[in-house]
């Protein structure tokens, strides 16, 4: 969800109701603080509430996304640099823990740290002085608040030598998890409430003002694996392209209808889920990444050039033809996105782009092979 988007955790439901209270208890004292939760649920929106409701209040609160900042700048960008330290160092700069002093630091998905970048992290919690790249010799003492976030389970990053348990304890002193969506259906009408009053506002040419109650309740009925920000989006796309007042059920986009409530569709079937039906729920229901989730099995065999086009193409009917939102979609970092094209491209998995654009796609691809999962997989 998008700082710009909403000021307030909304919703109706028993979790949310649970989870202001809970913020409204870890906001008044000053312990290290670790956000869990699926992409999109709203984690930083739950990090700067804790924030305006804490005695720091008053002072900075400065975010960080550990995974959109390559490892080489991620420690400039945390202790700083001092002058002349590494090309381009042409002054000296605070990092964002100084920044911070007095305040708040979001350390947005910490799971995406290297193991070197997390012995840093650790150091620094254990003694308070932060060292910038550089200085050999200075060290400058800060006071700031620690809140982490993740979309990924520690626990098991930490059993596969991935992510640092002494960190992590570090960090999980207070612990809240964002439910997601799916989990509280009751909220889904609150959200579409707002963001279409939002984009109504911001897209001032459009005359959409509300939504038919067979829409409203189709989007209820929706799991939507992206959360509260794939409402975002699906709410400013229909804003945007439809011209009339209200907008209908035939207007949401086809991944949110169900197949007995699309135009002409017939009675609704079930089908047996493939490969790349198991694959994309790992990526957008429980926020693995396409590297960690999917690359690994191809290149091991264990899965098809079909599965991977398969999941492709379910990425791109999502984001509407725009592989940028499918990397965001797939969890990779925004410095993978050409290493992602090339991968595709290599492999014979890069579907054309145009055919997603504007008119509803079919909701499988065309493509020979073996769609069914293999028995490695099987248990995905």
């Amino acid at each position: 969800m998008r700082q710009s988007d909403t000021t307030e955790l909304l919703g109706v439901s028993r979790q949310m109701q649970e989870l202001r209270e809970e913020i409204q208890q870890v906001a008044h004292c000053d312990a290290k603080v670790l956000v869990t939760g699926e992409s999109g649920v709203g984690k930083d929106l739950v990090a700067r509430m804790v924030h305006s409701l804490s005695p720091a209040a008053s002072r900075r609160f400065v975010p960080i996304n550990c995974a959109g900042v390559p490892d080489t700048l991620l420690e400039s960008e945390l202790f700083g640099h001092v002058k002349g330290s590494f090309t381009g160092a042409y002054r000296d700069k605070p990092g964002k823990l100084e920044m911070a002093h007095g305040g708040t630091i979001f350390l947005d998905e910490v799971g995406e740290m290297t193991l070197r970048m997390q012995g840093l992290l650790l150091r620094f919690l254990e003694t308070g002085e932060l060292q910038k790249v550089g200085d050999d010799y200075g060290h400058v003492r800060v006071d700031v608040r620690i809140i982490a976030s993740t979309n990924r389970d520690l626990t098991d990053m930490i059993r596969e030598g991935a992510f640092r348990e002494d960190l992590f304890y570090r960090l999980n002193v207070l612990h809240i998890a964002v439910p997601p969506l799916r989990q509280r259906p009751e909220d889904v009408p609150v959200l579409v409430k707002h963001f279409l009053a939002l984009f109504s506002n911001k897209h001032t040419r459009t005359v959409a003002r509300e939504f038919s109650a067979d829409a409203v309740k189709t989007m209820t009925a929706y799991s939507w694996p992206g959360n509260v920000r794939q409402v975002a989006n699906v709410v400013e796309r229909v804003v945007v392209t439809t011209r009339h007042l209200v907008i209908a059920q035939h207007d949401l986009p086809p991944e949110v209808r169900t197949p007995d409530e699309r135009p002409g569709a017939g009675p609704r079937r079930e089908r047996r889920r493939t490969t790349a039906d198991k694959l994309y729920a790992r990526l957008t229901e429980e926020g693995q990444s396409f590297w960690t989730a999917v690359y690994p099995l191809y290149m091991r065999r264990e899965i098809t050039r079909s599965n991977v086009r398969e999941l492709v193409h379910k990425g791109l009917v999502e984001a509407r033809g725009n592989y940028r939102i499918v990397a965001q979609l797939f969890n990779m970092k925004s410095s993978d996105y050409r290493r992602f094209l090339g991968f595709l491209r290599k492999h014979d998995c890069q579907l054309p782009f145009k055919e997603y654009r504007g008119a509803a796609s079919s909701s499988r691809v065309d493509a020979t092979g073996d769609n069914e999962a293999p028995a490695s997989i099987a248990a995905l």
